[in-house]
């Protein structure tokens, strides 16, 4: 598909697909991940089509491809995604907007029982595009080792003092990254694609910062995280190919949903050295 960039307009329709959620399918996301759950012997990891938005980029992304960047990532989970059943996925832009000179699209991708019509999933991709003329001149790159460890002072992450979710570390390397991300050459899994953009080697997906923060939850809750479930991070820092990291949760408070209590909890994504690259919230709930 051609990429069209304007006129990324709020309402417009991107695109539909239809898939076959296969034990094969599961197996691949659970060795990408390294998440091997008991659950995925019957249901599917809840974020299985987590790029499902990047399908329909000719629709919803702006011209100027150089330096842009996943800013933040909104998931809601409402129904197990049954191995064997068909999803479908529809495609959305529901916002734009400026922030600190870089122009926003939102994309909200919905995933749906192909036969039942049942909502499954819903995700909402903050992507963020430098304007055009803000290219760099060739060989220049937007975001590198350096300028990525200056970041603002933001205010104390976190602030909950319940007990800490069992903590998730891994290791992202370039097969890791062509799992995730491929199978084609980009950005997320070649470094001369990486270049062309304006950066200096592989970017890992911002996605899969947010499949860690699901696997810690997953893990904790179960079904209580399938359905139900909730998460809203910002992606702070760029982590890139080769490096480590560690997904935390933290729990805020409990509170009354209906029969159910619903836990809300502090999540976020360090390096080994010490940078975040993402945080935020996420709920679950429990009998």
């Amino acid at each position: 598909m051609n990429l069209k960039g304007e006129p990324a307009f709020v309402g417009r329709h991107c695109g539909s697909s239809v898939h076959e959620i296969t034990p094969e399918v599961v197996a691949f996301y659970a060795e990408a991940l390294d998440d091997h759950c008991p659950l995925w012997n019957e249901i599917a990891p809840p974020l299985l089509h987590h790029s499902e938005c990047y399908k329909f980029l000719g629709d919803w992304y702006l011209k100027n491809l150089f330096g842009n960047l996943h800013a933040r990532q909104e998931w809601e989970l409402f129904a197990p995604i049954q191995i064997g059943s068909r999803v479908r996925s529809r495609s959305t832009i529901i916002d734009r907007y400026t922030k600190r000179g870089r122009d926003y699209v939102v994309n909200e991708t919905d995933l749906l029982d192909a036969d039942e019509g049942q909502l499954l999933v819903r995700g909402r991709t903050h992507q963020s595009f430098l304007p055009p003329k803000d290219r760099q001149s060739e060989g220049g790159f937007v975001v590198d080792e350096r300028t990525a460890a200056r970041k603002e002072s933001r205010a104390p992450f976190p602030t909950a003092g319940g007990p800490e979710l069992p903590l998730l570390k891994k290791s992202v390397d370039a097969r890791r990254c062509w799992m995730f991300s491929g199978p084609g050459k980009n950005y997320h899994t070649d470094r001369e694609a990486a270049k062309q953009l304006g950066f200096p080697n592989i970017v890992v997906q911002g996605m899969m910062s947010t499949c860690f923060i699901s696997q810690v939850m997953g893990d904790h809750f179960g079904l209580g995280w399938m359905v139900g479930g909730k998460m809203d991070v910002r992606l702070t820092n760029v982590l890139w190919v080769d490096e480590t990291v560690t997904a935390h949760a933290k729990i805020c408070e409990e509170v009354p949903e209906g029969r159910r209590t619903r836990v809300h909890c502090d999540v976020w994504v360090d390096k080994d050295d010490g940078t975040r690259i993402a945080l935020g919230s996420a709920s679950a709930t429990r009998e």
